[in-house]
């Protein structure tokens, strides 16, 4: 009983925790916020600058002194055995090459007996041996390593760039994906409201039809309409759930977690309506686009310089020391060993001399590639010139068109209830109602949607510009 509390009271814990790191309520500018620290996307690209920083780090560290250690042992289980002449361990050799010179027989010596014949197998070294080694190298000269440092700083200055891009589209994705929700919340308001006044209508005309003052079609004319007002209720509380989840994924939660959205619809609208942004300087040099190019035009610049540097010769020194033990027996740790220390201290030059035309045709095939990342800023700068004047068009056009839809929503009202007022008189059909009652609904969607088209594009505006400042 008592490990079964324990362990209710640790999930409970548990669920505490994890809540507390999940939103309840947020408003579009807390989303905004919240996502660029937590999205998935944005985590990414900020481990990519991480990774970006290690690198140059390690690029860096190529060119510092290096300093390696070995320590190496081998026991010889069976010790190789090289064949000597016999005749090179008679003691007597050095007499016999004597009598080569000196007739030892006109002497009276004794002669000599002959040499031994054959060979005498025998090893050499030791069957145990251990040597320790420690080397510093460093480089002298390497264009390689000149042009790698370059590259790392450039690589750095990729991914933070590409980490402002990522958080603009993050933003971006966000106040759609906060937009799409409330127009769902609203057009689900709207439906209701709709629905509600038509069950009342329904109520009042099939009483009317039963006292026999109307026709059946004005009941069946108002069923049909509010048939086809559920369906879209129905169809648009999907649309919500699925609404939710989209954003949740875009702020980098669980997709089932519950929100509250603070700010709503209307609100939002005249919040982004700013005429004064209509006046930017269309600058694609300021753009996040622009420098991204930019930066891989720099990337192949450093290339071109990469391989021409493979021609320039390179310089290493190095220095190094180490003991060296020697045994028939394993007798390394004991103080009565003998070690023999060496030393060395050399300097090396490379130098290319010829490789077949392979160095000509890899600096030409990397100019090659400069010449496309030229051209490709060239194109990007004139394709942002052209996004920043569509999505100013847009943005400007967005306005307008709410302004009408706003316009066009009161005329509608106005109508719609012309003709409820004419239909209950008596003077008026109700195919006349149920248009008007079209009308008026498709003139609220077209103001939700107008609402929703001023907030996106002046998202996608601030994007294509750049004028956003992110932390």
């Amino acid at each position: 009983m008592k490990k079964t509390l324990i362990i209710v009271l640790s999930f409970i814990f548990f669920q505490m925790g994890f809540s507390q790191d999940q939103p309840k309520s947020l408003s579009l500018q807390e989303a905004i916020d919240f996502a660029l620290e937590n999205n998935r996307t944005a985590i990414n690209a900020a481990r990519d600058i991480e990774v970006a920083e290690q690198q140059k780090k390690e690029t860096t560290a190529t060119g510092l002194p290096q300093i390696s250690a070995s320590v190496d042992y081998q026991n010889n289980l069976k010790q190789q055995v090289s064949l000597l002449p016999a005749s090179a361990f008679d003691p007597l050799n050095g007499i016999r090459q004597l009598e080569e010179y000196y007739d030892l027989n006109a002497l009276e010596i004794q002669p000599l007996p002959d040499a031994p014949e054959g060979f005498i197998p025998i090893t050499f070294g030791t069957k145990h041996s251990m040597t320790a080694f420690a080397t510093l190298s460093q480089k002298l000269f390497d264009g390689s390593y000149l042009v790698g440092l370059q590259s790392a700083k450039v690589y750095l200055e990729i991914s933070k760039n590409a980490k402002i891009k990522t958080d603009l589209e993050v933003r971006k994705a966000v106040i759609e994906a906060y937009g799409n929700v409330l127009l769902a919340e609203e057009s689900i308001n709207i439906f209701e409201r709709n629905i509600e006044v038509l069950e009342k209508n329904l109520f009042e005309t099939q009483k009317i039809y039963e006292n026999g003052l109307g026709e059946e079609e004005s009941v069946e004319q108002l069923q049909i309409t509010l048939s086809g007002v559920k369906s879209n209720l129905n169809n648009v509380e999907r649309l919500k759930i699925l609404a939710y989840q989209m954003l949740n994924i875009n702020l980098g939660l669980d997709i089932y977690n519950e929100l509250e959205l603070t700010d709503n619809l209307e609100t939002l609208t005249d919040q982004n309506i700013s005429l004064s942004i209509l006046e930017a300087e269309n600058n694609p040099e300021s753009t996040i686009d622009y420098l991204i190019a930019q930066n891989d035009t720099r990337a192949k610049e450093l290339l071109v310089k990469l391989e021409k540097s493979k021609a320039l010769p390179t310089l290493n020194a190095f220095i190094n020391g180490g003991y060296s033990g020697y045994g028939d027996e394993f007798a390394f740790t004991q103080k009565s060993q003998d070690w023999f220390g060496s030393s060395l201290f050399g300097v090396s030059l490379d130098i290319p001399i010829f490789s077949s035309g392979m160095r000509s045709a890899s600096t030409q095939r990397a100019e090659i590639n400069l010449e496309k990342a030229k051209t490709d800023l060239t194109e990007t700068e004139q394709r942002i010139k052209l996004q920043i004047a569509s999505a100013k068009s847009d943005y400007q056009f967005a306005i307008e068109d709410y302004e009408n839809k706003k316009e066009n929503l009161a005329l509608a009202e106005r109508i719609e209830t012309k003709n409820q007022t004419k239909f209950f008189e008596g003077i008026g059909t109700s195919f006349e109602l149920r248009q008007a009652q079209t009308q008026l609904y498709s003139a609220q969607q077209e103001l939700l949607q107008a609402m929703l088209d001023v907030i996106n594009t002046k998202a996608t505006l601030e994007t294509a510009l750049n004028t956003i400042s992110l932390n």
